[in-house]
């Protein structure tokens, strides 16, 4: 949530950041509610004062006449107070409601563009996987090799559900070591959080907004959530907590699975599991001072770069356009992965600064020499582990069938090659 403070001081900066993004709001809405919640404040405390006034005097008045008159205007200013006070909560309600609407402020180098044709290529790394046989997709070489079951999925589960089997959980929970290893010498701590948390938590984080309940597993029974993401549990672990800057930046490492309903996927992503409604995922997640924010950011990316090259998959960096950025992001580059079925790069890893967009809702602090202020938080992917399954079956697949292992994940699979067995 955006800082009414800066809406006010620089309108003109957040009409622009709104344009940029493609979205229409119109100011004057939040800063008329917001004028209003200043006069209702007013208008309270003018009340509260008189009621006072009058109650420190009914117990010197001689006059039972002047006192009952006391008593009267007392109760009536009381009856005012309540009434003013719930028109003050209806406004704070909508203040807060319209300024949700809001998104992130942009950094200053964020590419201005409508949507992804806008976004700039960082790096590049390797070049487009050649083969001099026809090669296979990730589900047939899946399927050939006897690591992923997608009907008998759908029988238990429904479309879009998969068993992984055999070499492939092998492959997943050597993925996972990896990315111990890299992000622990940063500082990372490993954490495995809750996979359902309440709407309020969720709702902190900004992913109930513009639709995106409909993208969530809702268990209202219990009004919990399915996360979609280890970052939405873990953001609000430091909800309504102070950290001391000492201890900046927090750094944790989060494995869990992902839950998305993915309504709106069509086409060819929706064959094998590039996109699914279960996934598990690494996701790396720091709390920092907004000094040091950027500089974070910086190492979240380098952190993603390095394992992927160490994987030596072919693969780029890009930074995302304005109207590509999500709404909590105030910056966001992607990691694309060449995909050989596809013959384009994917998204495989994304690296976001929320600022103190996401922090603001949690009440997360940070105590400093001089003074308290919002943590910044932000979040990136270290693995997501279906779609690096799905790039690591389909580059480095052979003309046997077989898929060679990248050499730096053999020590974990306690082996070179996945090939079919009996199984």
């Amino acid at each position: 949530m955006i800082d009414i403070k800066l809406l006010l001081e620089e309108p003109e900066r957040i009409a622009q950041n709104n344009l940029n993004r493609g979205k229409t709001i119109d100011i004057q809405v939040a800063t008329d509610l917001h004028a209003r919640r200043l006069n209702l404040i007013e208008e309270v405390q003018v009340l509260r004062t008189r009621a006072n006034e009058i109650a420190g005097k009914i117990p010197s008045v001689s006059s039972e006449d002047d006192r009952k008159t006391l008593i009267e205007e007392g109760k009536t200013l009381k009856e005012q107070v309540k009434e003013k006070e719930s028109e003050l909560n209806t406004i704070e309600v909508e203040l807060s409601t319209e300024l949700k609407r809001y998104p992130n402020i942009l950094q200053d180098d964020v590419p201005i563009g409508p949507d992804e044709s806008s976004n700039e290529v960082v790096r590049m790394f390797g070049e487009p996987t050649a083969f001099d046989f026809e090669p296979k997709d990730h589900l047939d070489i899946g399927a050939d090799l006897g690591l992923i079951d997608m009907d008998r999925a759908a029988k238990v589960s429904g479309a879009r559900f998969a068993y992984l089997k055999g070499d492939a959980v092998l492959l997943e929970f050597a993925l996972l070591q990896y990315a111990l290893q890299e992000t622990m010498k940063e500082g990372f701590v490993p954490v495995l959080p809750p996979h359902m948390i309440s709407t309020e938590a969720m709702g902190a984080m900004g992913y109930l907004e513009k639709g995106g309940e409909e993208e969530i597993y809702h268990l209202k029974n219990d009004d919990l959530v399915l996360i979609g993401t280890s970052e939405q549990a873990i953001g609000p672990m430091m909800m309504n907590e102070m950290i001391d800057e000492k201890k900046a930046p927090l750094r944790y490492l989060g494995f869990s699975p992902c839950y998305r309903r993915e309504a709106g996927a069509y086409g060819r992503d929706t064959r094998g599991i590039i996109r699914v409604h279960q996934f598990d995922k690494v996701e790396m997640f720091s709390f920092t001072t907004p000094e040091k924010s950027n500089e974070e950011h910086e190492l979240l990316l380098s952190i993603q770069e390095r394992l992927m090259q160490g994987l030596k998959l072919p693969h780029r960096v890009m930074k995302l356009a304005s109207g590509d950025t999500g709404s909590p992001s105030s910056r966001t580059y992607d990691i694309e992965t060449w995909l050989p079925s596809l013959k384009m790069y994917r998204e495989t890893s994304s690296t976001s600064n929320t600022t103190d967009f996401q922090t603001r809702r949690l009440g997360t602090r940070i105590r400093m020499e001089d003074k308290n202020v919002i943590a910044h938080a932000l979040n990136g992917t270290a693995f997501a582990i279906g779609r690096i399954i799905v790039a690591i079956l389909e580059n480095y697949q052979q003309a046997d069938g077989s898929v060679v292992v990248p050499d730096v994940l053999r020590p974990w699979m306690g082996k070179e090659l996945m090939k079919k067995t009996s199984a």
